[in-house]
C-alpha cells in the first residue's frame, strides 16, 4: 500500500497503481504463479524502427473483441491469448463463440507448450491449424493441467501467419487483433494510465487490440476488475518487448 500510495503521489508517473487480486502477493509470489515461465527462442532482443501510425484504431469499439476472460493462478496466459485471437477472427465473420481454453492447455504439449508452466500462443494456434477446437461449455475451464479429455473440435482454421517487429506488428493491427508477448513482470499494480515500466524479458502473451500515436491497447487475462476493465495500455515503441517475438493471426 506504502508503494502504491507513493507512486500515485508522483505526478511525473504516466500511469496509476491500484489495490487488486495481486495486492496480497509479493512480486514472487506474483511472478511464479501467473506469468510465463518459458522464455521464448524466437524474442528479437534489439530495437526495432518505428514506422508511421496509419490511424488510431480500437478493435473493441468494432464488436471484434470478446469479453476479458481471468487464467486464474495457472501459467496459461499463453491459451488465452490464442483463444483471444480466434475469438476475434470469429467475429469478424460474424460468429460469436467462447472457445476452450482449457483444451489448449491439456492437448497441445506436442507444440512444445507445458499447460499451466507456460507455452506460446502461436503454437496454440498451431494446434488448433491440425486439430480444430472446441468450445469452453465442451471443455471447461479448470485453471489447472490435466490429461487430454477431447482431442480437436470443429471450430477450424487453415494458417497461422506471424510478423516481428514493430513497424510490422502496427501494420498489422490496422487489419486485425494479433498475438503478442510482453514484459509483465511489473504489471501486478497497474490500475489505470499509459504503462512504459518494465524490460525486455518476455513472460506473458496477451492480445493486442489497439493502436494510437501514443500507445497500444491490451487485453489481458487476469479478469476484468484488474486494470482498465481487464485491458492496459503501453506506451508506443517496443515497451516491455512487445515487438520482440512471433505476432500471430489467424486464417
Amino acid at each position: 500500500m506504502e508503494i502504491i500510495a507513493k507512486h500515485n503521489a508522483d505526478s511525473t508517473h504516466t500511469y496509476k497503481m491500484g489495490v487488486n487480486q495481486f495486492t496480497g502477493l509479493t512480486d514472487a509470489e506474483f511472478q511464479m504463479i501467473y506469468l510465463n515461465p518459458r522464455e521464448n527462442p524466437n524474442k528479437n532482443n534489439v530495437d526495432v524502427a518505428m514506422a508511421p501510425i496509419n490511424a488510431d484504431i480500437d478493435w473493441t469499439t468494432k464488436g471484434q473483441v470478446s469479453p476479458v476472460k481471468n487464467q486464474g493462478s495457472c501459467g496459461s496466459c499463453w491459451a488465452f491469448s490464442a483463444v483471444g485471437v480466434l475469438e476475434s477472427w470469429a467475429l469478424s465473420k460474424g460468429q460469436v463463440v467462447n472457445l476452450s481454453e482449457q483444451q489448449l492447455v491439456d492437448c497441445s504439449s506436442k507444440y512444445g507448450n507445458e499447460g499451466c508452466n507456460g507455452g506460446f500462443n502461436y503454437e496454440g494456434l498451431a494446434y488448433v491449424k491440425d486439430n480444430g477446437i472446441t468450445t469452453t461449455a465442451d471443455y471447461p475451464y479448470t485453471a489447472k493441467t490435466q490429461t487430454c479429455k477431447k482431442n480437436g473440435g470443429t471450430f477450424k482454421i487453415t494458417s497461422v501467419p506471424t510478423v516481428k517487429g514493430c513497424t510490422n506488428v502496427q501494420n498489422a493491427i490496422q487489419s486485425r487483433p494479433i498475438g503478442v508477448s510482453a514484459d509483465a513482470t511489473n504489471w501486478s499494480r497497474y490500475s489505470s494510465g499509459v504503462f512504459n515500466n518494465c524490460g525486455r524479458n518476455l513472460n506473458h502473451d496477451i492480445l493486442l487490440v489497439g493502436l494510437t500515436s501514443t500507445n497500444y491497447k491490451i487485453k489481458n487475462s487476469w479478469g476484468a476488475s484488474w486494470g482498465e476493465q481487464g485491458f492496459i495500455r503501453l506506451a508506443l515503441g517496443n515497451t516491455c518487448g512487445i515487438c520482440d517475438d512471433l505476432s500471430p493471426w489467424v486464417q
